[in-house]
């Protein structure tokens, strides 16, 4: 199954997080002082909202699967597609381990194809050879997309 991703950079978060229960009719599935995501059926997307961006307004967008071989099949159109993928690998991000890769579309904008395993109790792991969440540097303003730092240095997503 497939699920369309979208995050969005807040302010305030516990109004946003009024605000998104009142739209969705739904309370978020995590919380945490910085970061609060929902898991919707209709319509599917996983919506999450952070004070880590840096900026507010969609911060990244991206298509999350359940399976290994969707993730697969996900990063083999994106290559023919002729788009320069970033393979981030399994990675700590969003209070989750997962596997990752990143694209930017045309227009710029940060899209992650990735598969969840499981919660996690921090934000985002350090990879020491890395920066960021482990994605070599572009020129991006997403979070956890390459090249993706709140002011204060710290990964996001």
């Amino acid at each position: 199954m497939k699920r369309l991703h979208i995050h969005v950079g807040v302010e305030n978060l516990d109004q946003s997080i009024r605000f998104y229960n009142a739209l969705f009719g739904a309370e978020p599935v995590k919380t945490k002082p910085d970061y609060a995501k929902w898991m919707l059926d209709s319509p599917h997307v996983n919506f999450a909202i952070s004070t880590r961006t840096g900026d507010t307004g969609v911060n990244h967008l991206g298509i999350q699967v359940d399976k290994e071989s969707e993730l697969a099949e996900l990063r083999t159109r994106l290559k023919k597609a002729d788009m320069a993928v970033v393979d981030e690998g399994e990675t700590v991000c969003c209070y989750a381990r997962s596997d990752k890769s990143w694209v930017h579309d045309p227009a710029g904008i940060p899209w992650e194809a990735y598969r969840t395993m499981e919660d996690a109790e921090i934000f985002k792991a350090e990879k020491p050879a890395a920066s960021g969440c482990g994605a070599p540097q572009t020129e991006s303003a997403g979070c956890c997309a390459p090249e993706s730092k709140t002011s204060s240095g710290e990964c996001c997503s």
